[in-house]
C-alpha cells in the first residue's frame, strides 16, 4: 500500500481529499495535518509516509516551506501539491523543489485519481532498479505527465468545452442547459451534450429541480470538492 499524508488547513477539505485517496486502489491515508508544523510533526511520527498531498496555503507557513524543511531534515517523501495557488511563480517553485505533480483546486475525484494512478505507475516503473535506456527514461518521465482532463470524444470542440466548463465553474449555483446556452451563445442541445460529458467524467454533478408541472428540470453544478 502507498501511505499518504493529507495536508490541508481546511478540516472539511482534508477529510474529502482523504476520502478520495481511500477510494483509489493501492492507496491508504496514513494521517491528516492542518498546518505546516503539524505536517512536519506527522512526518516524523508516522511509521511510513510515501506521498504527501500538500496544500500551499497553510496558517503558519506555505506548502513550499514545508517541502524545503522536509528536504533539510533528510525526508525524500514524494509530494503532490493540491492547492488553489495558480500563479506561475508558485507552480515553478514547486517544480524546482521537487513536487511531482500539481493539482489546482477546485477539482473532482477523477482529477485526483488520475494524479494518484500516474504516481503509482511511476513507482512501479522505478521499482525495477538497474540502468535505464532512453525508452525507459521516457516512460519514467511520461508517468508524471498524464493529462488531468480526459480527452474529448470525437465531434466535440475544445473551445466549446472550455466555454461550458468556465460558465459552470463561475456560476454561483446549479445551471440548466438553457442557462448555459444563454451564457455561452451555443444552442441548448449543444450545451446539454457538453454538460452530460462533464457529468460522465466527474467534472460536474447533476441535480434535479422540481417545478409545479411535469418533469423535473436537469441542472448541473461544478464538482468543487477538494
Amino acid at each position: 500500500m502507498i501511505e499518504v499524508l493529507v495536508v490541508d488547513d481546511d478540516l472539511r477539505v482534508a477529510r474529502v481529499n482523504a476520502a478520495y485517496v481511500e477510494k483509489v486502489p493501492g492507496f491508504r491515508v496514513a494521517g491528516e495535518a492542518h498546518s505546516a508544523a503539524e505536517a512536519l510533526s506527522q512526518l516524523e511520527a508516522l511509521p511510513q509516509v510515501d506521498l504527501i498531498l500538500l496544500d500551499h496555503y497553510l496558517p503558519d507557513a506555505t506548502g513550499l516551506t514545508v517541502v524545503q524543511e522536509m528536504r533539510r531534515r533528510g525526508h525524500q517523501t514524494d509530494v503532490i501539491m493540491v492547492t488553489a495557488a495558480r500563479d506561475v511563480s508558485t507552480v515553478q517553485a514547486a517544480m524546482r523543489q521537487g513536487a511531482l505533480q500539481y493539482l489546482v483546486k477546485p477539482f473532482a475525484f477523477a482529477g485526483l485519481r488520475a494524479k494518484l494512478e500516474a504516481y503509482a505507475q511511476l513507482r512501479r516503473t522505478l521499482e525495477g532498479g538497474g540502468e535505464a535506456e532512453q525508452a525507459e527514461v521516457d516512460r519514467i518521465f511520461g508517468a508524471l505527465s498524464t493529462p488531468s482532463e480526459p480527452a474529448l470524444p470525437k465531434g466535440h470542440s475544445p473551445t466549446t468545452a472550455e466555454l461550458v466548463r468556465r460558465s459552470l465553474m463561475n456560476a454561483e449555483g446549479p445551471l440548466s442547459a438553457q442557462e448555459i446556452a444563454e451564457r455561452t451563445g451555443v444552442s441548448r442541445q449543444t450545451a446539454q451534450r457538453y454538460l452530460k460529458l462533464l457529468e460522465r467524467t466527474g467534472r460536474a454533478r447533476l441535480t434535479l429541480k422540481y417545478g409545479d408541472a411535469g418533469r423535473p428540470e436537469h441542472r448541473y453544478v461544478w464538482a468543487t470538492h477538494g
